[in-house]
């Protein structure tokens, strides 16, 4: 395992749409294996691989229940929402406010090729939306809030 240098933004990689990973193989276990402990150095909740570079349809998400690799995941239902502050390791320091669903469930296949159903409430759906977000190249900040659509008590 390895740390790998995290993109800031303004880097070209970030904007661009990720591939689907079509084969899992020892590359893919080590690229897994070097998201997360890169996301766990950097003091995060989650990370996408184009985030370390590589455009590729793979997280790796913990919300302080375990560790989450998802790859090639895909929102299947979505419903409530939340407005709250949201950051990146990609932009350290600023935190704005973001309007996500409340609920996601998404499917994905894990590092053995197993489909899977997560279902996901409150931070852990925020991080999966955030993080699903990356593989298309969309930034938090695309869906900050202005403060004119806050709620009056987050103001």
């Amino acid at each position: 395992m390895a740390l790998r240098e995290i993109l800031r933004f303004g880097a070209e990689t970030l904007r661009k749409k990720s591939k689907h990973v079509k084969q899992i193989d020892r590359r893919t276990h080590e690229l897994l294996d070097d998201m997360a402990q890169t996301m766990y150095a950097a003091g995060g909740v989650g990370l996408a691989a184009p985030q370390v570079g590589i455009l590729k349809r793979m997280v790796v998400i913990d919300v302080g229940e375990g560790l989450l690799e998802l790859i090639n995941p895909e929102i299947l239902s979505e419903s409530g929402e939340q407005i709250d502050e949201e950051g990146c390791l990609s932009n350290p320091g600023e935190k704005l406010p973001v309007k996500r669903p409340m609920q996601v469930r998404v499917k994905a296949v894990n590092r053995m090729g197993k489909g899977l159903v997560i279902e996901g409430e409150g931070l852990l759906a925020r991080a999966l939306c955030h993080e699903m977000d990356h593989l298309d190249g969309i930034l938090f900040i695309d869906k900050a809030l202005p403060p004119s659509e806050l709620p009056q008590e987050a103001l």
